[in-house]
């Protein structure tokens, strides 16, 4: 696979890009404070902008490292970001990447994430030349699963995963590159 790293991607209402410093307050505010948002996530709700400061610390120093995908959601609407999404685990040997997400309640179910997920694939698919894409989600959150059906994934199983809730159901979710050829 290729290491390309964060790259800047743009839709017709969206640009992902990398994570910068000045996004804590706009994460803080948008989704990482919101429990309703991080309710099946493996991180804990962030309890103050020190949070999002920390973790956008840790991944503007791992941007430099090509098997690190980390994506700001930005709507060009507001210009500031509603989300993120990025890959979860990066496994050379198959050819293979998960992707994990998450986006401020305010914006649920206006398709930005369907947008932001495909433009991400696209990317995966067509530059880092990965063979398969999965997503997984807790069985009590539905709509995320909504999200990955959009896009064109196909339900694989279920296995156990363990979130800031503690051991949870997960349904898996993969796609091939070959199918989309």
């Amino acid at each position: 696979m290729n290491k390309l790293g964060t790259k800047r991607i743009e839709t017709e209402r969206l640009i992902l890009r990398p994570f910068e410093a000045e996004d804590a307050e706009a994460m803080y505010r948008n989704w990482a404070s919101d429990p309703e948002v991080t309710k099946y996530l493996t991180w804990e709700t962030h309890k103050s902008t020190e949070d999002s400061k920390a973790i956008l610390s840790d991944w503007l120093a791992h941007y430099g490292e090509g098997d690190f995908f980390q994506w700001a959601i930005e709507l060009k609407e507001i210009g500031e970001p509603v989300g993120s999404i990025g890959v979860v685990n990066f496994d050379e040997s198959i050819s293979a990447v998960e992707v994990g997400y998450c986006m401020s309640r305010a914006y649920w179910g206006q398709g930005i994430m369907p947008e932001a997920l495909t433009a991400v694939m696209n990317f995966l698919f067509e530059e880092v030349s990965a063979e398969r894409i999965t997503a997984k989600h807790d069985v009590r959150n539905p709509k995320s699963g909504r999200v990955m059906q959009k896009v064109g994934m196909r339900e694989v199983g279920r296995d156990i995963a363990v979130n800031h809730r503690g051991s949870v159901e997960v349904i898996c979710y993969a796609a091939l590159r070959r199918d989309r050829e």
